[in-house]
């Protein structure tokens, strides 16, 4: 948790990120993902000065469980000083035991934002998904939990100005927006109506354009006319039997050569990021296997 400190910006933990999008569609499968089709809404987990702390706090642990579709689990939530913004005990359940920084007693509407992360925790605890890494687990956390729904509360929770600072979670800002973006292209749902953070639109916005480039990627017919020059000139490049076989340098895709004449070239799935592999024979109409996505070609 930023507080009062400095925010991180920019894309720092994109391919991480990108595997975790990946991990979530593998683990879950396409289906279930489409039954997150429908975010938190703000009233659920609307939280006032008024509100009783503890009750409130209960009212929208139980919210996030519903969404989550735990319906065995329970959350008890404590508070005390702590340096992170929150603490989970994952446990063989059914109860789970969450502390929340004494800083949320008096930051009641970020309380949703803190839970929607230690909730995901619980979730993917019982789905047996996790990255090896501390680090990369929390970043799967976040991204699972902005994928699934309830991300947009962490972004919303972000705020910064001249004096002060907040940001949850583990991805800057830019990253929240860009997954955000992801899960708006899949599901046709505009999450920056949600917002209270002036930040938060900005970073939004910058995640979109981050997102929309994943679509606009050689061999994609949306691809732009310099990438697709790039593309027509590492094509030529691959078809040198000498030369085929190898990932071009500092491009999404990869040339590989089955037999004399027969070409394939692999790259990222727009949507879940899992690689494609095509042939090499011009106009050709692909659909992830993974994600269901289906891809206009150019190869």
């Amino acid at each position: 948790m930023a507080n009062g400190g400095p925010v991180e910006h920019g894309f720092p933990h994109l391919e991480t990120v990108r595997a975790a999008v990946t991990a979530l569609y593998r683990r879950l499968s396409y289906d279930t993902v489409r039954t997150f089709s429908a975010s938190v809404a703000p009233v659920d987990v609307a939280f006032c000065d008024t509100d009783d702390l503890y009750l409130g706090t209960q009212r929208v642990a139980h919210e996030l469980v519903r969404h989550y579709r735990l319906p065995d689990a329970r959350m008890i939530v404590s508070f005390r000083e702590m340096t992170h913004a929150a603490n989970v005990e994952l446990t063989a359940g059914p109860e789970y035991f969450i502390e929340l920084n004494d800083r949320f007693r008096t930051h009641r509407r970020d309380i949703g934002a803190a839970l929607a992360h230690e909730v995901m925790h619980v979730y993917l605890h019982r789905l047996d998904l996790a990255f090896p890494s501390t680090r990369d687990n929390e970043i799967l956390t976040d991204t699972a939990t902005t994928y699934l729904g309830a991300g947009w509360l962490l972004l919303d929770a972000y705020r910064e100005d001249a004096a002060t600072s907040q940001k949850l979670g583990y991805l800057t800002p830019e990253e929240f927006g860009y997954v955000l973006a992801k899960r708006a292209l899949v599901f046709g749902e505009d999450p920056s109506v949600w917002f209270t953070s002036p930040q938060a639109y900005t970073a939004y916005g910058k995640g979109l354009a981050r997102a929309r480039r994943d679509e606009q990627q050689p061999p994609l017919t949306a691809a732009g006319w310099a990438g697709r020059r790039r593309y027509a000139r590492d094509r030529r490049h691959a078809q040198d039997p000498h030369a085929a076989g190898a990932a071009v340098a500092g491009g999404p895709y990869a040339f590989t050569a089955q037999a004399p004449g027969q070409l394939r070239v692999s790259f990222p799935c727009p949507t879940c990021h899992q690689r494609i592999r095509v042939p090499v024979r011009g106009r050709v109409r692909a659909r992830c296997g993974l994600c269901r996505t289906v891809l206009e070609c150019d190869t």
